[in-house]
Formats: structure tokens, C-alpha cells, sequence
């Protein structure tokens, strides 16, 4: 599982983690924004206008009205990244990579809209009646690129479990065990049945459940959220003005947090924002596809809501819930997960400016004088006496660490470290460090008026936001299955879903995260390449439907 994890590392630092690759998702949205004239902005009345079925048509054709395609997208998109994905962004980037989150949402309000109108006039009928829509089928009946559609019909398979399944059952089991106590296998389990129910429905019961679930948990999520940010009030506006002055440095040192490089903030900020709210990703327009609409474009409208509920409205209330609580850089005590944890030699010290110099440098990728640590040290009673190294965790210099066997039994005898790393798999090493993903949302969330029982609310929206998710993603795969090899595949593609989703419940976090992030750049970059090729296309067909608009509405005046 290691060395799996150090090739999804590799592929994601020539990926979603390369320089190259924040400016590409937002060039097209910039290049689509300005092209378009700003459409996030003059249309965004009208797209409420269309949601809530002002100028619906009984007899168009789809599956799902405006709000229903509205929540089956949202319920994609709003999940693990709004709870999990902004607290690791902000862990890794410091409080200027919400700007560039921010930044990804207002942009991607127009690549989306863009995604969704496109795959919605060349969606298609299917054999059993319902609509089968997306990236891949306007590349294929607009773009005569088969070949560009059978690749992103395949990574969208990919993503679906990079994206939809393992990384949010993951966040919900690490959640329930740590408010709860219940076994992370367990959850697994339940909810992995509970998934296969629904699924099995197909689009019309996903669209029934979504559009009571999303607005179900987005209140609760809200009221959780305020509860803390009015607590920590005063630290409100000082939040606020770190996520801007640091947005063009990077953010400096603070309690238990290194520090990060732009760089960093930039990318992290980039690649949170496209997990939390896909647009560019082109999975959204999949759900959007199936909504009753004889204007493609009118569909388009609603897609631009997602983004700005998304990442403008919920990423930013987590993200202050972390900033403002001040728990982005406190230590807790954790059990440190392998891919966070890196052995350097010597001691280092946060009250040595030198030392946190140099770990800077190393931890964000510049020439420094730290080195991986190799040798044998002698614990007892689950301690090393003298240590000649330092545990680097979560970007942070761990703390109080002792070292464990499986049932909370001390180690006492050798261990063997090589290049940074413990050789036993079994040891489980404890103490305190920085904590990133859901972990920290949830501590977060207990720093405010609800006390301990912010946790609670952290972990029964998480369970709602996740769970959602991957019911919608089943829907994406399902689809994308469904153009690559026709309906006869869908039955073993939810088959290994549900698997994939169980498995994933007690799997590494990073490894998951890590995995994800690899699948949606994957997935991304066909999409992006298409849309761009059909600029001209999108121009002329919103031209074309307020020409339509205006004439049906001066009509009935």
C-alpha cells in the first residue's frame, strides 16, 4: 500500500500538484468568464428565476425538474470537500488558500455553466427511456472525437470512486468512530447497504432522495457553522484579513503550523476548490442532463447556483469555522497515519528559529539542511529516552510521542527507521501534532456555543454531505458505464462500487485523498480541452436563447 501511495503521489505532483495546473482550470474559467461576458454575474437572478420553476414546461422532456438535477449536482459536489477538503487545504496552505478556493468558485460559476449547456443539447435518449447526457457524448455527436469521449468515460468511472465513493465513506467512518465510537467496518458496512438500495433505484429515486436530503443538511451545517464563528467573533475579521494578506505570500508560521509557501496555498487552494465544487470536471452535467428543459441553456443557468452555494457560501463558513477557532494550528493528540509522518534526523525545535527556517524550506519543497533519519533506536515502555530524530507530522513537529501495539499495548524493543520510516507496520505511533481533514472540522465545530456537541453536528452532516455523494457519483459511473459498454455493465459497476465503498471506510486517509485527487485532474483536463473547442458553439447557442426568450415573454405581454 506504500509504494501504491507513492506512485498516486508521483502521478499528483506531475498532476494536480504541478505548477502547471491551477492556472489551466482557472484560464478556462477566466477565458470563458470574459468571453462570456461575465455570465456568473448578469444571469445569476435569472438562474433563481429558472430553479424554482418560473418558466418550467410541462411537456419538456428529462427525468428530474430544475431542483432536483439542482440537488443530484450539489449533492455530488457538496460532500467530504465542504467538511474534509477545506480543513486539509487549509492544514497544508495556511488561511490564503481559501482565497484561491474562492477564486476556483467564482471562475468555475461560468466553466460550469458552460459544461452543463453544452452536454445537455447533445444529451440522448436510452433504450429504457430515461436521458443519458455529459462531456462524453458532446465530444462524441458534436466533436466526432471518440476517442476524447471514451477517455473521459473512463476516467469519470475512475473518479467515481476517486471522487464519489472512497473518499467519503472514509471521512464518515473516521468521523462516527472518533464522535461515537463505532468501528469504522461497521459504518462501512451499514451505509454500503444502505447505498445499494438507493442506487439500485436509478435516477429518479437519487433525484427524490437528494432533494430532501441537501436541504436537510445544509441548514444543520449552517446553524452548526454560526454557532462557532459567532463564539470566536472577535476573531472573525482578523480571519478574514489573513485569507487576503496572505494570498500572494503564503501564510508565516503560527502556533503549530510551519508555515506554507504560495506555492502551496495556490495549488492546495486550486485543487480543494475543483474537489469541492467539480466545476470544469465535467460530472455535474451528467445529473444536469437528465432535468426536463427544451433550452439547453436554461439548464446552464441553474448549474451556475453550484459553485457559489458550494464553495462561496458553505467552504467559506467551514473554513472560518477553522480560522476562527484558531484549531487549524493547535495540536491534538492522534494516531499518526504513515503518509503524514516523515522521520528527519536531529532535533528540532518551534522555540529555535533556525530550526523552523529549515523545515520550511523542506516542507515546501525549497533546498534545506534536513535529512530523512535511518537507524535503530530502543524504545521502552513505549518511549525513546534520547531521541536523535524528529517526527514531522501533519506539518507539524510532533509532540509527547510514544509508540503502541494493536490493543493499546506499549512497545518496548528496537526499531528499525529507513529513510524517514518505521519498517514495522504494526507499531502505531501516538502523540500530539496539527490534524487535517474531517478530524479538524470536528474540532473545530466543539470550540463554539454547542461545546462538545459541535461534533456532533460536524459528524451527522458529514454522514448526510458524504453519503449523498456517493449516491450521486453512482449515477455518473452508471452513465459513463453506459456509454463505454451499454446498460449491461451498469449491474457490475454497482456491484464493485458498493465494495469499493466499504473497503474504503477503514482504509488510509491520505492514501484516499491522495487517489482523488489524481482521478479528478484525470477527468478535468479531457473536458476543459473540449469546451474550448466548442467556445464559439456555446457563444451562439446563449445569443440564441435570449433571442427565444425575449420573443415567448414579449409574446404573452
Amino acid at each position: 500500500m506504500s509504494t501504491f501511495n507513492d506512485l498516486l503521489v508521483f502521478l499528483d505532483s506531475i498532476l494536480g500538484s504541478s505548477p502547471w495546473f491551477p492556472y489551466v482550470l482557472l484560464g478556462v474559467g477566466i477565458f470563458f468568464t470574459v468571453y462570456l461576458k461575465f455570465p456568473q454575474i448578469r444571469y445569476f437572478k435569472h438562474a433563481w428565476q429558472v430553479v424554482t420553476g418560473k418558466y418550467d414546461k410541462k411537456d419538456a422532456e428529462g427525468d428530474t425538474n430544475h431542483f432536483q438535477a439542482l440537488s443530484t449536482a450539489l449533492s455530488g459536489t457538496v460532500g467530504t470537500g465542504n467538511i474534509g477538503g477545506v480543513a486539509l487545504a487549509l492544514s497544508i496552505g495556511g488561511p490564503a488558500a481559501l482565497f484561491w478556493m474562492w477564486m476556483t468558485a467564482f471562475f468555475g460559476m461560468t466553466t460550469k455553466f458552460v459544461e452543463v449547456t453544452l452536454s445537455h443539447k447533445y444529451r440522448v435518449k436510452t433504450d429504457d427511456g430515461t436521458m443519458a447526457g455529459g462531456p462524453m457524448y458532446y465530444m462524441d455527436r458534436r466533436l466526432n472525437m471518440k476517442w476524447l469521449a471514451v477517455l473521459f468515460a473512463i476516467a469519470t468511472v475512475i473518479s467515481s470512486f476517486g471522487t464519489g465513493s472512497l473518499p467519503q465513506i472514509n471521512n464518515i467512518a473516521v468521523s462516527m468512530e472518533n464522535s461515537f465510537g463505532v468501528e469504522k467496518m461497521l459504518t462501512g458496512g451499514i451505509l454500503a447497504i444502505l447505498l445499494a438500495l438507493v442506487i439500485l433505484g436509478g435516477i429518479k429515486r437519487i433525484a427524490y432522495i437528494t432533494s430532501r436530503v441537501v436541504p436537510t443538511m445544509a441548514i444543520l451545517y449552517v446553524i452548526g457553522a454560526l454557532g462557532v464563528i459567532f463564539y470566536n467573533i472577535e476573531n472573525l475579521i482578523p480571519s478574514f484579513i489573513s485569507v487576503f494578506a496572505d494570498a500572494f505570500t503564503g501564510s508565516a508560521a503560527t502556533g503549530g503550523f510551519i508555515g506554507a509557501a504560495f506555492a502551496y496555498a495556490f495549488t492546495k487552494g486550486v485543487n480543494r476548490g475543483l474537489f469541492s465544487n467539480e466545476a470544469g470536471q465535467g460530472s455535474a452535467p451528467i445529473a444536469h442532463a437528465a432535468a426536463k428543459a427544451d433550452e439547453p441553456v436554461s439548464e446552464g443557468m441553474v448549474s451556475i447556483l453550484e459553485p457559489f452555494i458550494d464553495t462561496i457560501i458553505i467552504c467559506t463558513l467551514t473554513g472560518m469555522v477553522i480560522l476562527s477557532s484558531g484549531a487549524w494550528h493547535e495540536k491534538y493528540e492522534n494516531d499518526f497515519q504513515r503518509s503524514d509522518m516523515t522521520i528527519i534526523a536531529g532535533q528540532y525545535s518551534e522555540s529555535d528559529q533556525s530550526s523552523m527556517d529549515e523545515l520550511y524550506k523542506y516542507l515546501n519543497g525549497e533546498s534545506s539542511a534536513v535529512e530523512t533519519y535511518t537507524g535503530e533506536v530502543t524504545v521502552a515502555n513505549g518511549v525513546v529516552a534520547q531521541p536523535e530524530f524528529t517526527i514531522i507530522n501533519s506539518r507539524s513537529i510532533a509532540e509527547d510521542v510514544v509508540f503502541l501495539l494493536p490493543g493499546e499495548h506499549v512497545y518496548n524493543g528496537k526499531l528499525k527507521i529507513i529513510d524517514g520510516s518505521f519498517k514495522n507496520k504494526e507499531i502505531i505511533v501516538r502523540g500530539k501534532s496539527l490534524i487535517h481533514s474531517a478530524a479538524l472540522t470536528t474540532e473545530a465545530f466543539t470550540n463554539g456555543y454547542f461545546g462538545e456537541s459541535g461534533k456532533y453536528i460536524v459528524t451527522i452532516g458529514l454522514l448526510l454531505f458524504a453519503f449523498s455523494t456517493a449516491i450521486a457519483w453512482s449515477y455518473y459511473g452508471d452513465r459513463a458505464m453506459t456509454y463505454l459498454l451499454g446498460a449491461k455493465s451498469v449491474m457490475p459497476y454497482r456491484v464493485i462500487y458498493v465494495a469499493g465503498f466499504f473497503w474504503a471506510s477503514f482504509a488510509d486517509t491520505s492514501l484516499i485523498w491522495t487517489l482523488a485527487a489524481v482521478a479528478i485532474v484525470v477527468m478535468t483536463l479531457p473536458n476543459l480541452f473540449g469546451i474550448l473547442l466548442l467556445r464559439k458553439e456555446m457563444k451562439e447557442t446563449v445569443d440564441d436563447y435570449w433571442v427565444q426568450f425575449n420573443k415567448e415573454h414579449s409574446d404573452k405581454k
